[in-house]
């Protein structure tokens, strides 16, 4: 059982409170690994009754758990848990009536879960110290994007170390919190068939898709300042390809795992200027079909911009100058209203030097996030009957079957869980934040520079024409 603490949720009413950090909550909380003083906050601005909340809390709750899992006894011991403080994190004064709720104890552990727009981050760190609220047990939690380039980045993080030491620090990617995200690290590190040909040697290429069928829904007035290239790559692609590049750590420690990671994003080859004509994609998602059912164009999204130029999908070609990886692009691609909704990671093995049976070999290892997690490697096998006909057939290892009946945990729950041990391996250090951005701001202003708008393609396609044209000029296609 982890230790006693107070959970402070800015944004406590949000959709990322209700339909994610609540019910994780719930769950560690029914596993027993909650603290029975640990006691959850929520604060909005809105006027709520602790019993409101509660009722709201419940709701989103049992929608979102699975109903076997969700019990009357084990929901009212949690809410026992639950309280309500309205509060407006913007001004300071509100802070000092927290305080006040909260109580003096030195010694008592509280985090501060910011699930508010990164534009209070800097106020918010600042208040709690004003308000005596930052002691050296408080620790702050902060949801992506950390700033929208390099510089709001270093404000952000600035205004944050000025409270907060480092170690205190938990800038979370939900990615690093899946299942199969870290056994992407047991997978290349804890067996012996993978390290050997885990290099540019044997490996042709990385393709890193995150692709969604949904549209911007709620998000539109975020989103259309932001774009797919600040929403998703920054982060969640990137860090995808640090897991997938970086050399093993000499330990399984945050530090150890964190610096490796950040030699990934400090090697990788700056890309501006003419550069994102080659090798980028830009598109924007017109009118279409999801599912059978007619979709909107982009810009007639609610809270969007009628002659917005925002991206909606985005694919780049990486390279990186460390050693092992000399010559292997990584090819990382998302976008919203796509054909499928899918997060996978494909390491294309190079051919046999010889093709003795003249036919084309699969030779790759498939790692889909979501929708299911599972592994599988894709081989070349002889199709019974006469003849050396050769078809790919699967190694295939499923997640969700192997560990049956295990619960597969929520990313967010295990993060939690992270955040209140004080377990910082699989969260953003500062530099790693910074180094992302510093490869990314580049990208961004070649776009503005050189008009580079974005391309259409229909909802429900793969995406804009011109992404075949990535790949296909190097011989290669993407994996659909």
């Amino acid at each position: 059982m982890s230790i006693p603490c107070d959970m402070l949720v800015f944004g406590g009413t949000g959709d990322l409170a209700l339909h994610k950090l609540l019910p994780a909550l719930y769950h560690l909380h029914r596993a027993r690994r909650l603290h029975g003083d640990t006691r959850i906050l929520a604060l909005a601005r809105r006027a709520h009754s602790r019993e409101a909340f509660q009722a709201l809390a419940e709701r989103h709750c049992r929608a979102q758990v699975a109903r076997a899992d969700f019990d009357n006894d084990s929901w009212a011991s949690f809410a026992a848990r639950l309280d309500y403080f309205a509060m407006d994190a913007s001004q300071s004064a509100d802070f000092g009536r927290l305080g006040q709720r909260l109580g003096s104890d030195p010694e008592r552990v509280r985090i501060y879960y910011l699930a508010t727009a990164p534009d209070l981050f800097e106020d918010i760190a600042a208040y709690l110290k004003v308000a005596n609220l930052a002691g050296p047990k408080a620790r702050i939690v902060l949801e992506k994007p950390i700033g929208h380039s390099l510089e709001s980045a270093q404000a952000i993080n600035a205004a944050i170390g000025a409270v907060f030491d480092e170690s205190r620090v938990f800038r979370i990617d939900h990615y690093l919190g899946k299942e199969t995200v870290q056994n992407l690290m047991a997978l290349r590190f804890a067996n012996a068939l993978f390290e050997p040909i885990w290099r540019a040697g044997h490996i042709d290429h990385v393709q890193i898709s995150v692709c969604e069928t949904l549209g911007v829904e709620n998000r539109g007035a975020y989103y259309d300042k932001a774009g797919a290239m600040r929403d998703m790559v920054q982060n969640h692609l990137l860090q995808l390809l640090c897991l997938v590049a970086m050399e093993a750590p000499v330990r399984f420690d945050a530090e150890a795992v964190r610096n490796e990671k950040v030699k990934i994003l400090e090697a990788l080859q700056p890309i501006g200027g003419l550069d994102v004509q080659d090798k980028t994609v830009r598109g924007q998602y017109g009118a279409g079909k999801i599912g059978g059912q007619e979709v909107p164009a982009y810009y007639f999204e609610k809270n969007v911009d009628n002659d917005s130029d925002t991206e909606t999908f985005v694919a780049v070609q990486a390279q990186s100058d460390i050693w092992r990886w000399a010559g292997v692009p990584f090819y990382l691609r998302t976008g919203k209203r796509l054909a499928r909704k899918t997060s996978e990671i494909l390491i294309q093995f190079k051919p046999v030097p010889h093709q003795l049976f003249g036919e084309g070999e699969a030779n790759r290892l498939l790692i889909r996030l979501q929708p299911e997690e599972r592994i599988s490697l894709q081989l070349m096998s002889k199709s019974p009957g006469k003849g050396m006909r050769l078809k790919p057939v699967e190694l295939d290892l499923n997640l969700a079957d192997a560990f049956h009946p295990q619960r597969r945990w929520d990313a967010y729950e295990r993060l939690l869980l992270d955040v209140i041990e004080g377990d910082s391996t699989l969260f953003m250090r500062r530099d790693e934040v910074e180094a992302a951005w510093r490869w990314i701001d580049p990208i961004i202003k070649g776009w503005h520079q050189h008009y580079q708008s974005p391309r259409p393609y229909p909802a429900g396609s793969n995406g804009p024409e011109q992404l075949q044209n990535l790949l296909e000029r190097h011989g290669r296609q993407w994996m659909e």
